[in-house]
């Protein structure tokens, strides 16, 4: 963002430019920023003090001590209004409050002694407090005219802040104009406010107040000095274009109005100026009616939208019904969309930008562009599904993208990225899409595999932030004991899975340091000696590394030494996030990116398959799903060698780095549509089946998902313990007669197979139909001595 020219060159270029033309230009910068999506922050709007020293000629939202109850809202008072916030839905709390009242009222005084503090920036860090640890609302602050330290204490107690500029006009604070008797109206005063919060790297809002007496060179030159603050800091997260509204008993009550034209020309000017990427703001209540007109200016957002309290600043302008906001956004052909009282590139930049203390109660509420979660959904949980209700569709562009994927042209990251990214109704015109290419490339067959999951141990030397079955130094107690298995009791649940109709166990386990190549080996023939036509679908590339390493042996040689000793094929686990910036988070002492491709290269390369999979909704954004989803299609594209694709989302309750605030709550539904819909598009033609879990999404969840793109449904399962380990409640066996209801009710038919995805034998599909209740497990303890002698 550069602006080049002085104000007097850009004013004379905007004014000669026609207003269509300035608007249009506008138009299109705004959605090259920030494509068809409107944003809006549901808020609580808290009127803190309504006492202020300064004297505006246009405000009636301060008042004397005579005017009002109380000096100051009292903490139940605030808590009554954010608790009602909280009840409809609302992420934000606005506290807005007047400038120092302490300085001019004896009254504003005493209440603040009497609340124990000395300042009202005290009094506002005390009632951020209390929002957050009773509510979990997030305050937004506009406590005026701070110095640099005080911005810093509201810093740790706040997620934004802001202040209005209005205006660089000195000449606006004389006698009889705006901001005469208004000390804290000084344009030197606020810009230095405005830099400290800067330097403080304080997500910050403001802009500028237009129809007070100003010229539209100052306007000019209030947005090119807000410009500036900007290009130094980044801290503006976005600019106001606030029109003034006369109002009766005031100064300024005769006072003209700017007109509908004059504010399109000062918010299209306002984007021209900052650019594409900068969030710019119309108040839509301020212009009544007329408000969906301001989209044409190429504004992105409609400000804070109230469902329970008032505009305290303008009491005489309501603000829009937000049915009735989406109706207008969406008539102009764009999506609205929630976002927190910090905007979205902020959220993704946590660390810069939003003290500690503050990130768990942020990423508890966002999705993975940054914005606010639209549902009470969470993967694991058993919260319904959404109900499904068709949006417009706002982003052409979009539908190429779809139209070349679906041609099997490998698309761009941030092609794909842009997929991850849609909203509204290009949500269904993707998932649709992706369903007619299931059709083309799979047909109407559902399939599915009757197996057994046999997780050996969950001792682990790892330290993985989102596992909570794995037992090591950092979660020894999560969810049950240390143990090992037996090979006698592994042998016995092979045997009784064959028994139940199974064709395949799927074993895995921690990273046990006790474990050698040896091990593993001896596990898989525990199998195939009880059970020599059980299929075995075993050992993660984390695994295959561990058990090359502690025999000295090139990972090709021992995963030839696997095969011949009767490993079917691998499962595609241990990816996670296949993007080392987001690994060093969430699994730093994991493989890298690049170790994990050439294992399974190494695994494709000496004939055995493997599944893909991908671990998404805890602390990745959109551009990390791309890279994975493109990575695992070029290594397709090279081998040939994996058998389908596993989105699994991420489970939240009792994963370790949810407990400790550092992690979203699972992908949105939306974004778990996407990425099954987007799959099937991406790696197609090179992987033709996309797979959904049923122990994370539940019945309802993956029954939806076969219309997104979904031809396989995973494998029974028998034992399932790592997902309920980390908190998901939809059971552990979801046997054949259920799989093929689930299926049938959406009237595609279903068809049991192999783990390499060929027909299995009516012997088979008969003996899982009559399968005996399970037997009790037997989980061996784990003694490390022991097992050093025994392996």
């Amino acid at each position: 963002m550069r602006v080049d020219g002085s104000a007097e060159d850009l004013l004379r270029t905007y004014e000669a430019m026609p207003q269509a033309e300035l608007l249009g230009e506008a138009r299109a910068l705004g959605r090259d920023g920030h494509r068809a999506v409107i944003s809006y922050s549901r808020k609580v709007f808290v009127p803190l003090t309504r006492l202020c020293r300064d004297s505006c000629g246009y405000c009636t939202f301060a008042k004397t001590p005579r005017q009002v109850e109380a000096a100051y809202l009292s903490p139940n008072e605030v808590l009554a209004i954010v608790r009602a916030g909280q009840a409809a839905g609302c992420h934000e709390a606005l506290l807005t409050l007047g400038d120092k009242p302490e300085l001019r009222y004896a009254a504003a005084r005493e209440f603040l002694a009497a609340q124990g503090v000395g300042s009202t920036v005290e009094y506002v860090e005390k009632i951020c407090r209390l929002i957050i640890e009773e509510t979990g609302l997030l305050p937004h602050v506009n406590a005026g005219v701070m110095s640099e330290e005080e911005t810093a204490r509201l810093r740790k107690v706040s997620v934004s802040q802001g202040i209005m500029l209005e205006t660089v006009s000195e000449r606006l604070c004389e006698r009889g104009e705006a901001h005469f008797g208004s000390p804290d109206k000084l344009p030197t005063v606020r810009l230095a406010a405005i830099e400290a919060a800067g330097r403080l790297r304080v997500p910050f809002t403001s802009g500028i107040l237009i129809g007070i007496g100003e010229t539209r060179l100052e306007r000019v030159q209030s947005l090119l000095a807000l410009c500036a603050l900007h290009e130094r800091y980044g801290h503006l997260q976005e600019i106001i274009v606030q029109n003034f509204r006369a109002k009766a008993e005031t100064r300024f009550a005769g006072h003209d109005e700017p007109g509908l034209d004059d504010l399109l020309w000062t918010a299209a000017v306002a984007r021209l100026v900052f650019g594409p990427a900068m969030n710019i703001q119309v108040p839509p209540n301020l212009s009544y009616a007329n408000y969906p007109r301001l989209l044409e200016a190429g504004i992105n957002d409609w400000g804070g939208i109230s469902p329970v309290t008032a505009d305290h600043v303008n009491p005489e302008a309501p603000w829009p019904d937000i049915a009735r906001l989406k109706q207008a956004t969406e008539s102009a052909g764009l999506v609205l969309q929630p976002r927190l009282a910090v905007y979205p590139s902020y959220v993704r930049n946590a660390a810069q930008w939003i003290d500690l203390s503050l990130l768990p109660k942020v990423l508890k509420v966002v999705d993975g562009e940054g914005c606010a979660r639209d549902d009470g959904w969470m993967p694991g949980g058993l919260v319904p599904i959404p109900p499904q209700r068709k949006g417009a569709r706002s982003d052409v562009s979009l539908e190429r993208l779809v139209v070349r994927a679906a041609a099997g042209t490998r698309l761009g990251k941030q092609d794909v990225t842009a997929l991850f990214a849609a909203r509204g109704g290009d949500v269904d015109m993707i998932c649709e899409a992706a369903d007619a290419l299931r059709a083309r490339t799979s047909g109407e067959t559902v399939r599915y595999v009757v197996n057994r999951n046999i997780n050996y141990t969950n001792v682990c030397s790892y330290t993985c932030k989102f596992c909570a079955f794995s037992k090591g130094k950092t979660h020894d107690h999560l969810r049950g004991r240390p143990y090992d298995l037996s090979l006698e009791e592994v042998a016995r649940r092979a045997r009784e899975a064959w028994d139940r109709g199974a064709t395949e166990v799927c074993m895995q386990g921690g990273i046990n340091p006790h474990y050698t190549g040896r091990t593993y080996l001896d596990l898989l023939r525990a199998v195939k000696d009880e059970v020599p036509d059980m299929h075995v679908h075993a050992f993660s590339p984390l695994e295959v590394s561990q058990g090359a390493a502690t025999l000295g042996l090139p990972v090709e040689h021992f995963l030839a030494m696997l095969r011949d000793a009767g490993l079917g094929s691998l499962p595609g686990t241990a990816a996670e996030i296949l993007d080392d910036k987001v690994r060093r988070v969430i699994c730093a002492d994991k493989l890298t990116t690049q170790i994990w491709l050439d294992i399974v290269r190494a695994a494709h390369s000496v004939g055995l398959c493997t599944t893909a999979t991908i671990m998404f909704g805890h602390v990745e954004g959109y551009d990390s799903w791309a890279a994975h989803l493109l990575r695992i299609r070029d290594l397709q594209a090279e081998t040939g060698g994996f058998t389908e694709f596993v989105p699994l989302p991420f489970i939240h309750m009792e994963a370790p780095m949810s407990l400790r605030g550092q992690a979203r709550s699972g992908p949105t539904w939306r974004e778990v549509r996407l990425m099954h819909a987007v799959a099937r598009l991406v790696l197609h033609p090179l992987i033709t089946n996309i797979q959904a879990s049923w122990v994370k999404l539940g019945e309802d969840g993956v029954a939806s998902l076969l219309r997104s793109g979904v031809n396989d449904l995973g494998g029974t399962l028998m034992n399932e313990s790592i997902s309920r380990a980390a908190g998901t409640q939809h059971g552990q066996e979801l046997a054949p007669a259920a799989m093929e209801a689930l299926i049938a009710r959406t009237g595609r038919i279903a068809e049991q197979r192999s783990t390499l995805y060929r027909s299995v034998s009516d012997e088979r599909r008969d003996a899982s139909f009559a399968a005996p209740e399970l037997q009790d497990l037997v989980m061996t303890p784990f003694v490390p001595k022991q097992m050093a002698i025994a392996r």
